[in-house]
């Protein structure tokens, strides 16, 4: 109890100070004009209270992220739940706020337009495309998971949950942001944090044992060494590029630049929280490595959730308990369209002002979307939890090139880029879905690959002695 505990103090005090330093590195100003101020729409720009941003933003970024990935990680033992708490402070929140302030200091433009701003075009070019395929493959996939929870709750076709799914996001992707995501998600969003919570004091007063084993000795599931792998399957609750896409739907809506640290970094704290409780959950509940395994080879991380959340809380709270992880995938599925319809919209230079302009870009993006869920992805999508590190590497290599031109304390975002382009290389180089070479192999490939790309940063953005004035950005 020690230990979780202490897991859950340690980061909301990385919130209250190196939230508070990576803030002040950063320079907010809150009396420079925001987006939400300066761009006021209707439909994407708009302020928004900061009770309602936090809540939002949490359900932006979550997806399944926060509670599949800790369930695989509980395979790993009480490491993964350290790896959360150092990737959260210094990796994921400060990859999300950077992602989110840098939006709003680029008029609330979408994660390439920014990535480009500080790479340049090719870097710019990459990220559309990357953010597309990305951003479409989640939408896909998060109508899919919740679809297929539904039906295991109600024994509805998963058919007609895919339809009305598709449906709800629809809608979402074209209204304006406060008709439907700014009214419903903040009671989402308080039924999962509650029901969240509810699971783990279930678990307390249950007959398990809160960590039973905190021994180090076994961190190697199945053979699957921690380096690199654990950094590839725990991604949402520690460090995900997926949220890049994601923060600047908030950075339209900020008031204040002084709201930045609440909306951006906040919000990854508590999604981290969230992955601490169902990384704690799956060590628990389950006497040993191998009966977690079990369960997860029979039938998924959903079957874990399925069986801890009925098991602790019976039938009714058990399905509020299921009802709350589904609620996840939706609320990101709903703004992965959305997301990709301001992508294209920026890319070919088409204003969302006008319910025409919007359906121009929305209709063709369902209609892939629907020919996409139609088709058997699994071997593509295996390749999600190495393009989502990826693409957190480079928007940390770009938030650490926005630093080192204005002569700011780029570190605080090179350090985490350069462990993340490792983790990254090394997995590719080893994995069967990459080059397949050997495991000692890609490691060493892993730390020179990071040491190169490191160094060309340290040329072209340090030792070059070239620095930007600020002026808008």
């Amino acid at each position: 109890m020690l230990f979780f505990f202490g897991c859950i103090a340690l980061l909301i005090a990385g919130y209250f100070v190196y939230g508070t330093f990576v803030d002040r590195v950063f320079g907010s100003d809150e009396n420079r004009v925001t987006p939400a101020v300066a761009m006021a729409d209707g439909i994407d720009y708009m302020v928004m209270p900061k009770w309602k941003l936090i809540f939002i933003q949490v359900l932006d970024i979550a997806g399944i992220g926060p509670i599949f990935g800790p369930i695989l990680g509980a395979l790993y033992g009480p490491v993964a739940m350290i790896w959360i708490v150092i990737g959260c402070i210094f990796g994921g929140a400060v990859h999300d706020y950077f992602s989110g302030m840098l939006s709003v200091r680029n008029k609330g433009a979408s994660i390439p337009e920014v990535v480009g701003e500080y790479l340049g075009m090719p870097a710019r070019q990459v990220m559309r495309l990357f953010s597309f395929i990305l951003l479409m493959l989640v939408g896909v996939v998060f109508v899919l998971s919740p679809a297929k929870l539904l039906t295991g709750l109600t024994g509805i076709s998963t058919g007609l949950f895919v339809a009305a799914i598709f449906g709800y996001y629809f809608l979402a992707t074209i209204l304006p942001i406060d008709k439907i995501i700014g009214r419903i998600y903040p009671a989402l969003g308080f039924l999962l944090l509650a029901m969240t919570t509810a699971l783990f004091v279930a678990l307390m007063f249950s007959g398990h044992q809160v960590l039973p084993n905190l021994s180090f000795a076994n961190m190697h599931p199945a053979d699957k060494p921690i380096w690199p792998l654990l950094f590839i399957t725990i991604s949402c609750s520690a460090i995900s590029g997926f949220h890049s896409t994601q923060s600047p739907l908030m950075a339209r809506c900020v008031e204040n630049e002084r709201q930045g640290r609440a909306v951006f970094y906040g919000s990854m704290i508590i999604e981290g929280i969230i992955g601490l409780i169902w990384c704690a959950l799956g060590i628990s509940f389950y006497d040993n490595p191998e009966a977690l395994s079990a369960v997860i080879n029979a039938g998924s991380p959903s079957a874990v959730v399925a069986e801890i959340s009925h098991s602790l809380l019976g039938t009714i709270g058990g399905g509020l308990a299921i009802l709350a992880v589904i609620i996840l995938p939706i609320t990101s599925g709903d703004t992965a369209f959305r997301s990709t319809r301001l992508i294209v919209a920026e890319t070919f230079k088409v204003k969302q002002n006008a319910v025409s302009k919007r359906l121009m870009i929305s209709i063709p993006l369902f209609v892939i979307g629907y020919v996409i869920s139609t088709q058997n992805f699994s071997t593509i999508w295996r390749y999600f939890g190495f393009s989502n590190q990826c693409l957190s590497a480079l928007v940390l290599w770009a938030s650490a090139a926005y630093l080192a031109q204005r002569g700011k304390l780029h570190w605080i975002a090179t350090l985490p880029a350069t462990f993340m382009t490792a983790v990254c290389v090394t997995f590719i180089s080893n994995a069967t879905i990459g080059f397949g070479l050997s495991y000692d192999t890609s490691v060493v490939i892993g730390l020179i690959g990071a040491a190169v790309v490191f160094a060309a940063f340290m040329v072209k953005y340090v030792f070059s002695g070239k620095t930007a004035v600020e002026t808008s950005a």
